[in-house]
């Protein structure tokens, strides 16, 4: 009976034994899986923090250089050119200045400052004559100056002595009397250094057209700024008239003479042509007469044919 105890004690006591083997085996066993599991907790938060810091360190970045090719692609869309050229239409006040009259005046004034005057200045260095004439007219000087009118062939210089000399002569284009008598009209200068200033105030011959035939005396006139002696001639045939009016003027030891002169058909017009307004033409040809100026020359520069120079001032 002893042994029977003591073997049932044994077998409880060997069975005792495994249950604490079976749990000190559990329990190592727990503290691995919980050893493990701490280090694998502990080993993903570190990877995932530096996953975190990564991605904002990228995200950053991306923003970074977002931020410079915007800005680097202003300048680009600055320098775009295109060879097709692009048309504003202006809208509301800005067509408004763009058609206001003060938009228009550079165009005006550029037109004008292009615009040939209507005016040349003749001047004669040794004579020292200068006068203003219509662009239109046509001008000749020295021995070509040597104006004619139909009915009286050559018109003669009108000094008391020899020895003048022709300058200039402009002459007034047929265009501007169509369809009338007019033939041919002129303004002449002629300059005379051996005639004295008392004689220069006579003519040669002077206006006969007096009723009784008896010759007038020369007249005292102001052309311009100039004090002149002043006659008229006047000869005609059954075909054609001349008319011419002389002036005189002294300065510069000479004696300048101004001529104007018209030619007309007069006694011969048929077929509706109109008689030319004499006053009119000679009135033209007073216009130039009126813008004569004298300048003073020496002695040594004057000479029997002058050389005459003719510029575009007004």
């Amino acid at each position: 009976m002893a042994t029977n105890w003591g073997s049932t004690e044994k077998n409880i006591m060997n069975q005792n034994s495994t249950n604490r083997n079976i749990q000190s085996h559990e329990l190592i066993k727990q503290a691995t899986d919980n050893a493990l599991y701490g280090s694998t907790l502990s080993s993903w938060s570190q990877h995932q923090k530096i996953a975190m810091i990564a991605s904002f360190a990228i995200l950053g970045f991306l923003l970074a250089a977002c931020a410079c090719s915007k800005e680097s692609a202003k300048p680009a869309l600055v320098g775009v050119s295109s060879s097709t050229p692009t048309t504003i239409t202006p809208t509301g006040s800005a067509a408004e200045a763009a058609t206001s009259p003060a938009a228009a005046l550079p165009t005006s004034a550029k037109k004008m400052a292009n615009k040939r005057p209507a005016n040349v200045t003749y001047s004669d260095v040794n004579s020292g004559v200068s006068f203003l004439y219509p662009r239109k007219f046509a001008l000749a000087t020295g021995d070509k100056a040597l104006p004619q009118l139909a009915a009286v062939g050559d018109v003669p210089m009108n000094f008391v002595q020899p020895g003048g000399v022709s300058v200039a002569m402009v002459s007034v284009p047929g265009s501007l009397y169509r369809g009338t008598d007019f033939e041919s009209a002129f303004f002449n200068v002629n300059v005379n250094r051996d005639v004295s200033e008392e004689q220069c105030g006579h003519f040669a011959f002077v206006d006969t057209r007096d009723a009784d035939g008896e010759a007038d005396d020369a007249e005292r006139v102001k052309v311009g700024s100039i004090e002149m002696a002043m006659t008229s001639g006047f000869s005609a045939n059954i075909m054609k008239q001349a008319e011419t009016q002389y002036f005189h003027a002294y300065k510069n030891g000479a004696c300048y003479e101004y001529v104007l002169g018209l030619g007309t058909q007069g006694f011969a017009t048929e077929g509706g042509i109109r008689h030319v307004d004499r006053d009119e033409v000679f009135a033209r040809l007073e216009k130039m007469l009126a813008t004569v100026k004298i300048e003073p020359v020496a002695e040594h520069v004057a000479e029997r044919t002058p050389t005459s120079v003719a510029s575009g001032k007004e």
